[in-house]
C-alpha cells in the first residue's frame, strides 16, 4: 500500500524517558500539562496479563503536543478522572483500543472520541496490524518490541522496559496523522468514525455464568461427574489466584484440571502422579485440590453440572447441514457473498460484517426477503450503517436466489 522506504530504528523518546509519576503532585502537574496541551492525545496501557490476576494496568503511557510524554503508575496514583476531565474534549489515539479501554476505564480514564490505529490498519487491508509492523510500514520507524509481554507489575520498572513504554506512544499520533489521510483517501474515513463509535459504546461484557465451561480442554471431559470437578477445581484454584494476586494458570495450569477431572485421584499421591500438578504453587495447595475433587464426588446428582449450556444464538455452524440443511444453504450463500465484498473493498470480512451477525441472520431470517427486512435485522444485530449499506442488498439477493431455486 506504500512505497519502498528506508527503515529507520526509534531507539529513544525525543525528550528522553520521563520519570514515572507516582504521587499526587506529580500527577496534579500531568493533568495540568497535557490540559494546556493541543490536539489528539496518545495513549497506550501495559497490564501484566499471565502474571496477575485480572487485567488491570500497571503503567499507562501518554503524548500530546506541547505536554510531551507521561509514565503514569496506575497502583500509587488510581484515579486518573482529574486528566481525563483536563482531556475531555481531545481525540484519544489507542491502538488496539478494545484491548485497553477495560483497564483505563477502571481508573477512571474514558474517552470520548477515539482513533484506533489498528482498527484503521484492518479497514485499509493491512494484512499485519500489530503497532510494531504498522509503524514500520507506514512511517518507516522501527519500534523495539521486546518487553510486550513483560510482568509490568514488577517494581521499580527497568530503564529499559520504560523506553519501550515511552516510545509505544512516540509516535502514535504521527501514525494516525497517516492513516487517517490514507482512510479519507480511499472513502473509508465515515465507515471508520462509525467502527471507533461503536467500540466506544460497548458495555463491558457481562459476567459469565458458567465461566468454568471455559476451561482449555474441556472438550475432552464427557461425564458430567468429571465436569463436577472441573467446575470444583476451576473456583478453588479462581480463589487461590484472587486472594494470592497471581494469574490463574499460574496457580494450576488448565491441563492439570482436565486430567484430575479425568482421571478422579482420591489420594495425594495420585494427585502427585498428575505431572500438572508438580509446579511449586499446585505443590502448595494439594490439600485443597483434593477436597476439591473430593467434593465434586460427593455431589448428588440433582447437583451436578448439566453437559452443556444452551447458548443464546445458533448451534456451531458444522451442525447446521443435519439440523437445518436450509439455513446451512443461507449461511454458505451469505458466507460467500462477505467473503467477495471483503476482497473488493480490501478488508478482512470479520471487519465488512461480523460473523456473529450473518449466522444469526442466515440461521433465522427475516419472513420475506427483503434489502428493506434484511437491513434492519443487521442493524438489530449490531451491524453499522456503513455495513449495512455494503452488504444488505448483496445478501439479500442472494438469499432470495436460494428461495426462488427451493420452490
Amino acid at each position: 500500500m506504500t512505497e519502498e522506504r528506508t527503515v529507520e530504528p526509534l531507539l529513544e523518546p525525543r525528550e528522553g524517558i520521563p520519570p514515572v509519576i507516582a504521587d499526587a503532585a506529580a500527577l496534579a502537574e500531568t493533568v495540568d500539562r497535557f490540559a494546556a496541551g493541543t490536539g489528539p492525545v496518545a495513549v497506550d496501557a501495559e497490564r501484566a496479563s499471565g502474571y496477575r490476576y485480572g487485567n488491570r494496568a500497571y503503567l499507562v503511557q501518554l503524548r500530546r503536543a506541547g505536554a510531551g510524554t507521561a509514565l503514569i503508575d496506575p497502583i500509587e496514583c488510581p484515579d486518573l478522572s482529574g486528566l481525563d476531565r483536563a482531556v475531555a474534549d481531545a481525540e484519544i489515539v489507542l491502538h488496539a483500543a478494545s484491548q485497553d479501554l477495560p483497564c483505563l476505564l477502571e481508573v477512571g480514564f474514558r474517552p470520548r472520541r477515539m482513533f484506533d490505529t489498528e482498527l484503521a490498519g484492518r479497514l485499509l487491508g493491512y494484512e499485519r496490524v500489530g503497532l510494531g509492523t504498522m509503524v514500520e510500514t507506514v512511517l518507516g520507524l522501527r519500534l523495539e518490541k521486546g518487553h510486550s509481554a513483560a510482568d509490568w507489575s514488577t517494581r521499580p520498572l527497568p530503564e529499559d522496559w520504560l523506553r519501550y513504554a515511552a516510545l509505544d506512544v512516540e509516535v502514535l499520533v504521527e501514525l494516525r496523522d497517516a492513516l487517517h489521510e490514507q482512510l479519507s483517501e480511499s472513502g473509508k474515513l465515515e465507515w471508520a468514525r462509525e467502527e471507533f463509535a461503536a467500540v466506544l459504546a460497548t458495555p463491558p461484557p457481562a459476567p459469565r455464568s458458567d465461566p468454568w465451561r471455559r476451561t482449555s480442554g474441556i472438550h475432552k471431559v464427557r461425564n458430567v461427574r468429571a465436569l463436577a470437578i472441573v467446575r470444583e477445581l476451576w473456583t478453588m484454584r479462581d480463589r487461590i489466584a484472587r486472594e494470592s494476586d497471581l494469574a490463574p494458570g499460574r496457580v494450576l495450569p488448565d491441563a492439570a484440571i482436565v486430567t484430575a477431572a479425568l482421571e478422579g485421584p482420591r489420594t495425594k499421591k495420585a494427585l502427585t502422579e498428575i505431572s500438572a500438578f508438580t509446579g511449586r504453587s499446585a505443590r502448595k495447595h494439594m490439600s485443597d485440590w483434593l477436597a476439591a475433587v473430593a467434593r465434586a464426588r460427593a455431589l448428588p446428582d440433582n447437583q451436578l453440572p448439566l453437559p452443556s449450556t444452551a447458548g443464546d444464538g445458533p448451534p456451531p455452524p458444522n451442525r447446521w447441514a443435519d439440523r437445518d440443511p436450509a439455513a446451512a444453504k443461507r449461511l454458505a450463500a451469505a458466507r460467500a457473498m462477505v467473503s467477495t465484498l471483503a476482497e473488493q473493498h480490501h478488508m478482512p470480512t470479520e471487519n465488512l460484517l461480523q460473523p456473529d451477525a450473518v449466522r444469526r441472520l442466515t440461521w433465522e431470517p427475516p419472513a420475506e426477503i427483503t434489502d428493506e427486512s434484511v437491513s434492519a435485522r443487521l442493524r438489530e444485530l449490531g451491524a453499522r450503517e456503513w455495513q449495512v449499506t455494503l452488504t444488505a442488498h448483496p445478501i439479500a439477493k442472494a438469499l432470495a436466489k436460494l428461495e426462488t431455486r427451493d420452490l
